[in-house]
């Protein structure tokens, strides 16, 4: 088994490259907000200034600065093949800048993946 974590850079994609993932046998992945440090250095990503209470405008606001970091897992090296080249369709090459960032880990070890299923 492996486990997938891809940042995206554009959180435009995000209903498209879940679209995508869907149609190619991806069932389950969790979708985090995330920036990076040039955004941070930028002021860019983590705000401090929203307003004791804000509008659904400055949440809307914040959320646009933020990537979008989504894992997921893949039980053999096809699928893992068939991820990254959904992905590419949607946000482009991976070697091009602002596309994203697509990491492939072994996972020794995987607890409460399958719920509801007895062994």
């Amino acid at each position: 088994m492996f486990f997938i974590l891809f940042t995206m850079h554009n959180p435009d994609l995000l209903e498209e490259l879940i679209d995508a993932w869907k149609k190619i046998g991806v069932h389950r992945a969790t979708v985090l907000f995330s920036t990076g440090m040039r955004r941070l250095r930028q002021q860019e990503g983590l705000r401090d200034d929203i307003p004791l209470m804000p509008s659904l405008e400055d949440f809307y606001e914040m959320s646009q600065a933020f990537s979008r970091t989504i894992f997921t897992t893949a039980q053999d090296e096809s699928m893992i093949d068939k991820i990254l080249a959904a992905t590419q369709s949607v946000v482009g090459d991976l070697s091009n800048h602002e596309t994203g960032v697509f990491l492939v880990l072994p996972v020794l070890r995987a607890h409460g993946l399958e719920k509801g299923k007895n062994p």
